[in-house]
């Protein structure tokens, strides 16, 4: 990992992934009797082949063995049970020496570099505390109460859409009580969490009427630091269906960004959508 001395970020470099072999599209190697699953399974997860850090720090996870179907369509018990395995991978990751901070992320659509379409997430285990994760927790990240931008509540959990969003589509969700990661959920919560990531999913494939590109992950907490509460982050580059939204040298130069979609609005749109 290196360090920008004037910007103070860091870069993996993992030249190592350039040489990932490019399947062809009837070779899925999640599909059952491919690559990465021999045998018939419904939850799997496994190390990366291709890590982008060493270590076994890298984990795949394959959400069903249905190849045409995505985390939004799955029943809530299959997705409670991901929301299981997340804890377990989570709590064994959190609890080797070397681990201070966890992530659980998806990349879903090619526009934002998933080169596999089989409904998939994937594990990350850092040996430090990657620098936005600390600003969060440093800062005391609390949910959002503002009204225009809420889309729902369930359960005790609620999302909305963030204040400023640097893509066109940028929603959070966050229980109403505070827990520190996802391990610490109760049953009943894990459920309620299963419940609104299926209900706000669907939202944004009904808001383009297709499956969209999207990134997801969870924010936990790390090593070292003494409050956190858990939050879901959705992200998309689409501002229209089928048109990204692309970030330029203007503000790339700059850190300053350039959203066309007005969060309220957004808000607004995904509230009138019944999932």
């Amino acid at each position: 990992m290196r360090q920008d001395p004037w910007q103070n970020t860091f870069v993996h470099i993992v030249e190592s992934r350039q040489s990932r072999p490019n399947l062809p599209s009837d070779q899925c190697p999640f599909c059952i009797g491919g690559l990465e699953a021999p045998q018939p399974y419904e939850l799997k997860s496994f190390k990366n082949r291709w890590p982008a850090m060493p270590n076994e720090s890298c984990e795949i996870v394959l959400y069903t063995s249905d190849h045409n179907a995505s985390l939004a369509e799955l029943e809530v018990a299959q997705i409670k049970r991901i929301v299981d395995l997340w804890a377990t991978r989570t709590e064994s990751l959190m609890s080797r020496h070397e681990t201070q901070s966890v992530l659980i992320f998806e990349n879903r659509g090619r526009e934002v570099g998933a080169t596999i379409d089989h409904p998939h997430g994937q594990i990350y285990a850092f040996d430090h505390v990657p620098q936005r994760t600390a600003q969060r927790l440093e800062a005391n990240w609390r949910p959002d109460s503002d009204r225009q931008r809420h889309i729902v509540e369930i359960n005790g959990w609620d999302a909305w859409v963030i204040v400023a969003p640097i893509y066109p589509v940028s929603i959070q969700i966050a229980p109403s009580t505070p827990f520190a990661n996802l391990a610490s959920l109760k049953e009943v919560d894990r459920i309620n969490f299963a419940v609104i990531l299926k209900d706000v999913l669907t939202r944004v494939d009904m808001l383009f009427e297709t499956k969209a590109p999207y990134m997801m992950w969870i924010n936990q907490d790390a090593k070292n630091y003494s409050a956190a509460w858990l939050n879901v982050e959705i992200v998309s580059p689409w501002r229209e269906k089928n048109i990204s939204r692309y970030i330029a040298a203007a503000e790339v130069a700059t850190g300053e960004f350039f959203n066309p979609v007005n969060p309220e609005n957004l808000a607004t749109r995904l509230r009138s959508l019944n999932s």
